[in-house]
């Protein structure tokens, strides 16, 4: 029997986006059981190993000394160049398609919404749950440059460490590596989850230093959303579903903290007011 055209129901780009953040979680989860086992060092590395982040930690030991850092090794530097391919061409979209520790941000964010009596929310409306919350402008605009600093000061310790600056509470080994040997990844799992419930994707807004490092893509990426503003109202539907908190959406479409995940340009109910396309060089 063939389905009626009229009811056949269209896949969004917030379904695939879901699907492929779930793919995600399934796979880091995966590698952290792989770990559990013994001989974890032989059999292809720490859990450290299949970090994009890990290849900037242990840069600056491999460029002078031609040795990584312990726990990671040259599967960094491959991950990392998949994550920085992704980025040329459509910025941070690692950070909103693909990254499992954004994925679980998301998650636990859609867990306090719906705790919270925000069950029925309707997609361009705010929600009635009182959380998650979005700071005020006058916290949120510093704490924004904290991840840049996160940054400089792993770089700065990295030249002095043996393992990577982050190793030791890193919350990505706290959520995924089910190896919770020292009370500072716990703290920081319970942080990281309770930070999660309370601001809608509060590290990679105010601490990822990957996110930092794959900011500047956002400014010369090819693949890029595009405002209309003879269709586009103004009417701030966009701005309600920017879980990066990103104020004036369609004025500020390549915005270093644009995480490209497209729920702007689908929740926008105006037709062409919002566009992803290629721009040419």
């Amino acid at each position: 029997m063939t389905a009626n055209p009229k009811t056949r129901r269209k896949t969004s780009l917030t379904q695939i986006r879901k699907g492929m953040l779930w793919f995600s979680i399934a796979a880091a989860f995966l590698i952290g059981i792989r770990h559990l086992m013994p001989g974890e060092a032989t059999s292809g590395g720490s859990f450290d190993t299949f970090c994009p982040f890990g290849a900037i930690e242990t840069a600056w030991k491999y460029i002078t000394s031609g040795q990584t850092l312990k726990s990671t090794n040259l599967l960094n530097f491959a991950i990392l160049s998949g994550v920085l391919a992704v980025s040329l061409v459509a910025g941070r979209a690692f950070c909103g398609w693909m990254c499992p520790l954004g994925a679980a941000q998301e998650g636990l964010a859609n867990l306090s919404r719906r705790l919270g009596g925000g069950k029925r929310r309707v997609r361009g409306k705010p929600s009635p749950a009182k959380l998650p919350i979005r700071l005020p402008a006058k916290i949120d605009r510093p704490l924004r440059y904290v991840k840049y600093l996160v940054l400089v000061g792993v770089i700065i310790a990295s030249i002095f460490t043996l393992f990577p600056p982050l190793h030791g509470f890193c919350p990505a080994r706290a959520v995924f590596s089910f190896k919770l040997t020292s009370g500072l990844l716990w703290s920081v799992l319970i942080t990281f989850i309770v930070t999660s419930m309370l601001v809608e994707r509060v590290w990679c807004k105010y601490l990822c230093p990957l996110g930092a490092s794959l900011a500047l893509f956002n400014k010369i990426s090819p693949v890029r959303l595009s405002a209309d503003f003879q269709n586009c109202n103004h009417c701030g539907r966009c701005d309600i579903e920017c879980s990066m908190g990103i104020q004036d959406v369609p004025d500020d479409l390549s915005s270093v903290e644009c995480i490209r995940c497209l729920e702007c340009l689908e929740t926008c109910a105006r037709k062409d007011a919002l566009v992803l396309k290629v721009i040419e060089p």
